[in-house]
């Protein structure tokens, strides 16, 4: 049974690149990368989702620049945060790295930025798209997994929300 996370072409293209020792294979599958990253530019475009945005950083559609506004009626209402995403050359089938470049105060993001998110790690699957990386990062802040805390010191305050609310306005950075 072929995983949904294994690109068959990618597979065939490098067997036969290795046949014949040329990087034809790796344009090949670069540029079925390129296309599906224009489509889901277009898609993220003409989506009507509120406080997530998108787009690739200068004329580099392998590097990203995203925005995640906090939710409504959660402890990140009102802040906006930025965002790098880096597109491997096996994606869809491997997940892009996404961190926080706006410092962000939560149970799982560490002080680098790094995001601990099932989605972005063992339970990446070639079915989900940059919006809804986005979306989960944006839901995450509200709802963070303190079971796999990365930062201990936010989910030990987590409990406290007006405390929580308080420190991460205080500290916050445009």
């Amino acid at each position: 049974m072929a995983s949904q996370n294994m690109d068959p072409a990618a597979a065939a293209a490098s067997s036969t690149a290795a046949l014949k020792g040329s990087d034809s294979a790796s344009s090949a599958t670069r540029g079925s990368v390129t296309k599906r990253l224009q489509q889901e530019l277009m898609t993220l475009m003409m989506s009507a989702d509120k406080g997530i945005s998108a787009f690739p950083e200068s004329d580099n559609l392998f590097k990203w620049v995203g925005t995640i506004d906090g939710a409504q009626g959660t402890v990140y209402e009102g802040l906006r945060y930025r965002l790098s995403l880096d597109f491997p050359a096996g994606y869809p089938y491997q997940a892009p790295r996404v961190k926080f470049v706006t410092p962000c105060f939560h149970p799982n993001v560490d002080n680098q930025g790094f995001i601990c998110l099932d989605i972005l790690k063992e339970k990446w699957s070639a079915l989900y798209d940059v919006r809804s990386i986005l979306l989960s990062i944006q839901s995450l802040l509200g709802e963070p997994n303190n079971d796999s805390p990365l930062n201990m010191a936010a989910a030990d305050m987590w409990e406290n929300q007006d405390a929580f609310r308080a420190h991460l306005h205080a500290t916050f950075q445009k």
